[in-house]
């Protein structure tokens, strides 16, 4: 009960954020703020050409194949030593899964906001589908959250707390591109990662409940499906 209080104070905390700025950019009909529209505009003056390559290269990591590989690899982390592996695939599944239904809810929230990107002058990489929140944002932060989760429970001395913090750098670097490349708002990039802490927040605790289940063979751990068989026989 005591690890779980935390998670859902972080949660709660993160959904009246994410509410209350989600409240200003429709309440402005998806225009940009003043902090969207200054910040814009010190990503275009200080671009460059080997720089928006280098970008454009990062930022490619936030989506398609290699978020999701990221993630099977905290899943295969996060489980006890010695733990067989056969064993391990339901948690790397598990936590592929988190990965995969946080982007259903954000693309549920993308489609309801429906926020304009910046104008398309100013992209210098190809985006598309609505801006807020920030795709590439929130796909990075849940996998740089499950691996680094998966790394200190793996590691939890000095070495697991500079791989996981490593894991937070890309995450940062791969939002910060959205802005820089011009095809985000600043406050898009916010949103997403604001959704993902509250995901992860939510998440995580179960996922530690099916790594931390050394005879699981399934997605529930057995504490679970004892409870369901004595409900069944009761």
């Amino acid at each position: 009960m005591t690890g779980r209080r935390p998670a859902a104070a972080v949660a709660a905390c993160a959904v009246t954020v994410l509410a209350g700025l989600t409240t200003l950019v429709t309440a402005a009909h998806g225009a940009p703020l003043t902090v969207d529209r200054e910040l814009h505009h010190t990503a275009l003056e200080h671009r460059s050409g080997l720089v928006s390559a280098a970008a454009r290269a990062l930022t490619s990591t936030g989506t398609g194949f290699f978020p999701y590989a990221v993630a099977a690899a905290a899943g295969w982390l996060a489980c006890r030593p010695g733990r067989a592996a056969p064993r391990r695939l339901p948690v790397v599944l598990a936590a592929v899964a988190a990965l995969g239904l946080g982007q259903v809810v954000r693309i549920g929230m993308r489609t309801a906001v429906d926020r304009p990107r910046p104008p398309a002058p100013d992209w210098v990489t190809e985006a598309h589908q609505a801006a807020f929140p920030s795709g590439h944002a929130t796909t990075s932060a849940l996998a740089a959250g499950l691996l680094a989760w998966a790394l200190l429970r793996a590691a939890p001395g000095r070495a697991g707390r500079a791989a996981a913090a490593c894991c937070g750098l890309w995450a940062v670097g791969v939002a910060g591109t959205r802005v820089y490349l011009g095809v985000h708002w600043p406050t898009d990039v916010a949103g997403g990662w604001l959704l993902a802490t509250c995901w992860l927040a939510l998440t995580l605790p179960v996922l530690a409940r099916v790594a931390d289940d050394p005879g699981s063979s399934s997605l529930f751990p057995s504490s679970w499906r004892s409870r369901r068989r004595k409900a069944r026989t009761g």
